[in-house]
């Protein structure tokens, strides 16, 4: 690939590492070039490493166009990348006429870079604001700035995350910390403790709350120490602060350091005090020489430090939690050791430089190759569900059918109709449509290849005719404009009242190009009403395909809500329906008995927490053994990843039975509908029983043949799993056509 990078050239700090490391690593293998808009050290440094590079000062703004289009057409470059306001403002100039994509990497919020300086507020974060909206892709250096991007309305399919990474294959060797200390002139001695922070000392950084935290820590450690190092606008003002409130020749400010791994070598534990930050390379850097670390709680920093493993986390502008915190650093030598090493290994294993060079060409790949696309009359997927609402089964079926989609076609558009699209553009990273803005939809239609009905039982008239209506709707307008439609590994059924029966099988019959079903007993009701003209497959539910990843649900996270790895858990997941509290009692004394007999702590969780946690926690209160009520998790993958980590389970939510089959747990179904049997029978199980039935008797049995039989058996996932693939293929050749 051939990548031109544009940059101010005066950069400092995270952004001024970002860029040059990560050019450092794709000149190995590709064709870049860098052009800065000033001299400086930042040109003087890319040259340094042998980066090829232009600088452009002309004040002349459509002269410094002209030149940079004379680069593009002679030197055939293949896309732009922009880094910072001023890049950004020269890639909007050259959108029409470079003819090649523009993106851009954004480190922060862009609203708050000009914190504190209003004139440079209305010009230049105006300026960036607007040119922002004008590229192809947007880069975030963690999620948190991409979720923030897709929020204010960033296409979700064009934002990227792209973590910043460091080096860990070619660490300098630093100076001894006492020559480094003395040479900036800090006074210290062996007791001392020293704190560091790198960051420019601006109001976003928050150094006022930094000042007043170590004034009120070092009233009880009087052998604290504080380094700063940079300088920015505000540090007439924070120096000022630290002479009045901090005990004298505690504190040193150092300036701007060149020699960064000999100032992380010589503090024993590393500061960061922003109000808001991306994912911030300070930290990384300091994990190469193994710094414990007190950071405030922004950005992407918690995904890399979990509170009292890899460092310890404060609410930003909070004193007094902070200065707790310097206070246990400087009295817990062992404590700093540890979780020094365990940030180092963390960030070696996830946040190197060569984690973040892949991802950043396969975002580079992906914008190239959607730009090059060639457009289509009809082209994309709309996907109509019960989602957005909470539900984490439904939100699992519109997970699978996402990733099974891209398996078919990378760069195909998706959207989803949700009761809730902000969330879903943001969970799920597609377009989404309001579920009643048919305006909308119809217009989405209109230049859509396929229609997918996606997976669970839309097709049913026991929660009210009105949604089964909504739905046979969206399969004949779908028809209608001329997009092809399918029914996705869905349920059927119950269809009780007779005119819905006759309008169900009318309209599938005449609209519905293919239907795949999730069990036999959906294929039995079909067959019932007489739909026999779209071509049916019996397959499996598509959330099988889901496999959890280790960051979906790590140790420290377990602990965050009182789940111990050593210990065995009987997970409960209930819903409101018709005799339900009638039932309580029963399986309130089966979960105990499971306690007694087996030694399971009941977990209780909501799988559709508004609708599922009123009766979640009227069933933890007839318990009287140790037990755990658990919130609602974010991400299917999520769920199934603390699902895998159950005994046993026992569940009236049919989605929470599928999780567990495909995790290999062992379970009992409590039927509510016939789905729940449908499913277990058709996994060749008759765990289960019927609501109505349940006592503390027979639940007591179905648990000690679950635990005595265990899981439904590796050769039937595979089975099923196979199947649920299906659906994908069959997909696949409809997009065909």
């Amino acid at each position: 690939m051939k990548i031109l990078h544009m940059i101010s050239g005066g950069d400092v700090g995270g952004a001024k590492t970002h860029v040059l490391s990560l050019l450092e690593q794709l000149n190995k293998t590709e064709t870049v070039h860098l052009v800065c808009f000033t001299r400086g050290d930042f040109l003087d440094e890319a040259r340094l490493l042998d980066i090829p590079s232009t600088v452009l000062e002309e004040g002349n703004l459509f002269a410094t166009r002209r030149r940079i289009l004379a680069m593009i057409r002679h030197d055939g470059y293949q896309l732009i990348h922009c880094h910072g306001a001023r890049a950004n403002m020269m890639g909007a100039m050259l959108k029409k006429q470079a003819g090649i994509p523009i993106i851009t990497t954004v480190h922060s919020d862009y609203r708050l870079d000009y914190m504190g300086r209003p004139a440079a507020a209305l010009t230049f974060g105006n300026i960036n604001k607007l040119a922002l909206r004008r590229f192809d892709a947007w880069v975030g250096v963690s999620d948190v700035i991409s979720q923030m991007l897709i929020a204010r309305g960033f296409n979700p399919q064009r934002v990227f995350s792209v973590y910043n990474g460091v080096d860990f294959e070619s660490i300098a060797t630093p100076l001894p910390r006492e020559e480094y200390l003395q040479n900036l002139g800090l006074q210290f001695d062996e007791r001392s403790v020293v704190l560091g922070i790198a960051a420019r000392i601006s109001p976003i950084k928050d150094m006022t709350t930094l000042l007043r935290a170590f004034s009120k820590a070092q009233q009880q450690c009087p052998q604290l120490r504080l380094l700063i190092a940079g300088d920015g606008e505000q540090a007439q003002e924070i120096q000022a602060l630290a002479q009045q409130i901090c005990a004298e020749n505690t504190v040193c400010f150092a300036g701007w350091v060149q020699d960064m791994p000999g100032f992380y070598n010589a503090i024993d534990v590393n500061l960061l005090t922003s109000l808001s930050e991306g994912f911030p390379y300070v930290l990384l850097e300091g994990a190469q020489m193994r710094c414990a670390t007190i950071s405030s709680r922004v950005g992407g920093v918690p995904l890399l430090i979990t509170h009292g493993v890899q460092g310890l986390l404060f609410e930003p502008r909070d004193v007094d939690e902070l200065a707790k915190h310097m206070v246990f650093m400087a009295e817990n030598d062992e404590a700093r050791r540890r979780m020094g090493q365990a940030l180092f290994d963390k960030t070696k294993r996830e946040f190197s430089t060569k984690t973040m060079l892949a991802r950043q060409k396969s975002c580079y790949e992906a914008t190239i190759r959607r730009a090059n696309r060639p457009k289509k009359k009809r082209d994309g997927v709309l996907i109509c569900g019960a989602y957005g609402r909470g539900n984490n089964g439904d939100e699992a079926i519109l997970d699978a059918i996402i990733e099974q989609m891209r398996r078919i076609d990378p760069d195909m558009p998706l959207c989803a109709t949700s009761r809730d699209p902000k969330n879903t553009r943001l969970q799920a990273r597609i377009g989404a449509v309001y579920t009643l803005n048919i305006l909308k939809i119809w217009r989405i239609l209109r230049h859509s290849a396929l229609y997918l009905s996606g997976g669970g039982t839309l097709m049913q008239d026991v929660t009210s005719t009105n949604s089964l209506l909504y739905y046979l709707f969206g399969v004949r307008l779908a028809k209608k404009c001329g997009a092809k439609v399918m029914l996705y590994g869905c349920g059927i059924g119950p269809i009780s009242k007779p005119g819905n029966r006759k309008k169900t099988t009318k309209i599938l019959n005449r609209y519905a190009d293919l239907i795949s079903l999730r069990d036999a007993q959906a294929q039995r009701e079909l067959e019932a009403l007489g739909v026999r003209k779209p071509e049916i497959h019996l397959t499996a539910d598509p959330t099988l395909t889901i496999s959890p990843r280790e960051e979906d649900f790590t140790p420290s996270i377990l602990a965050r809500h009182g789940i111990s790895a050593d210990k065995r858990y009987l997970m409960l997941a209930v819903r409101p329906w018709d005799c339900f509290e009638e039932k309580l009692s029963a399986i309130a004394a089966a979960a105990d008995y499971a306690s007694s007999a087996y030694g399971l702590i009941p977990l209780l969780y909501p799988m559709e927490s508004g609708r599922d946690l009123p009766a979640t926690k009227a069933l933890a209160e007839h318990l009287t053994c140790p037990h755990i009520v658990m919130p609602g998790l974010s991400g299917s993958r999520a769920v199934i990843a603390l699902i895998s980590k159950m005994s046993l389970l026992l569940s009236m939510r049919l989605h929470a039975l599928v999780f567990a089959a495909g995790q290999g747990v062992p379970m009992v179904g409590v039927v509510y509908d016939p789905k729940v049997s449908g499913f277990m029978e058709y996994l060749g199980q008759k765990l289960y029983l019927d609501l109505r039935q349940v006592t503390s008797a027979a639940l007591c049995k179905l648990i000690d043949r679950a635990m005595a039989e265990g899981s439904a058996g590796e050769e039937n996932i595979r089975r099923l799993r196979t199947l649920a693939a299906q659906n994908e293929q069959l997909a696949a050749k409809l997009l065909e056509k």
